[in-house]
């Protein structure tokens, strides 16, 4: 199967730079994964295709500001260091920028000394494992330091940091957002809730390797990143519910989605549980649980394109987003949204 099997001409300026000052007035396109038919609404308009009886699961990882800006303490050149991962209390892997400088034994100093942190290993594809020392609580200190890490393709400044967290946001991990949640209020939840709707709460801390490019031009020979996810009891016995019941699991988001496949058993079921996991979605996979799944518009041949591709068919997907095009839909982490049922 190729990449470029799942290309699709973007116009830049259909990138969305920033996000809409109201949440749930993005736009929503629905595509009926059987016929490949589209629609046109208003997000807030997805109460509308949910029913009772249905579970909604949506991934409450919270992002950190991982973007940190520093200097090397021998020289004071620029460093940018983009929190990954934690491997240990004060060790982190890490994304160095430039790689070059910062060799095992380097020294650099964030906020004027506030945190400083030592290479202390070059770990695969060039990360650097970076020993972080620091007093009072890490947490606060990376609050007031850090920058969100936004993806390279949004250039403006992100005025509040709070809009690049979902509105449900708990458990800290991710190096980016969710971003399919990004549409949701509390009073749109509360309206869903009201009419019935299980909403079931899953984990994925979000890892920079969901977003990297597929080099590899058979996409079976693409490498996926591992990402740390929880399910506890009352996710699993909602969801369990809902597939007994004969009613749909609806995933917010491509994380949500990776998170119940990773987690189902031959027989469709989930049980509480945590892990790490690097699933794979493409064409051909047969999903054990999810029914439907609402997501933003992705990047082309990216491994989301492809997972989506996998539920609705690459054809009807490939047909949507030239659809989605033509209507000048917004695209990527502050774009638009798509169901798809």
């Amino acid at each position: 199967m190729k990449r470029q099997n799942f290309y699709y001409e973007l116009p830049e300026d259909l990138i969305a730079q920033d996000p809409l000052e109201d949440r749930s007035g993005s736009r929503l396109l629905v595509l009926d994964k059987e016929t490949g038919e589209v629609s046109h609404h208003i997000f807030r308009e997805i109460v509308d295709y949910l029913e009772p009886g249905d579970c909604l699961v949506l991934n409450d990882t919270k992002v950190i500001p991982a973007r940190l800006i520093g200097a090397k303490e021998d020289t004071g050149g620029r460093i940018e260091a983009l929190l990954l991962k934690r491997r240990e209390d004060n060790v982190w892997e890490t994304l160095v920028k430039p790689g070059r400088k910062a060799k095992c034994g380097t020294r650099i100093s964030f906020g004027g000394g506030l945190l400083t942190g030592e290479v202390v290993e070059i770990a695969e594809e060039g990360n650097r494992l970076i020993r972080f020392e620091y007093e009072g609580i890490f947490e606060e200190i990376l609050d007031q330091l850090g920058q969100m890490p936004l993806p390279p393709y949004i250039t403006h400044q992100l005025e509040d940091k709070d809009r690049y967290q979902t509105v449900y946001a708990r458990h800290t991990g991710s190096a980016a957002a969710p971003t399919a949640g990004l549409h949701f209020t509390p009073e749109l939840l509360e309206i869903i809730a009201d009419k019935g709707v299980d909403i079931a709460k899953v984990t994925l801390h979000v890892g920079l390797g969901t977003f990297r490019p597929v080099k590899a031009e058979n996409i079976l020979e693409h490498h996926m990143h591992s990402e740390y996810f929880q399910i506890d009891e009352e996710a699993a016995e909602k969801i369990n519910r809902a597939k007994e019941k004969g009613s749909r699991v609806i995933c917010v988001g491509t994380t949500s989605c990776r998170t119940i496949e990773s987690a189902a058993d031959a027989d469709g079921r989930i049980k509480e549980c945590s892990g790490w996991t690097d699933i794979f979605i493409y064409p051909g996979y047969q999903f054990k649980i999810l029914d439907c799944l609402i997501t933003n518009f992705h990047l082309p041949e990216s491994t989301l394109i492809m997972l989506v591709s996998a539920l609705a068919g690459r054809e009807h997907t490939l047909a949507a987003y030239e659809e989605a095009v033509r209507e000048r839909y917004r695209f990527f982490s502050f774009g638009d949204a798509m169901l798809v049922v």
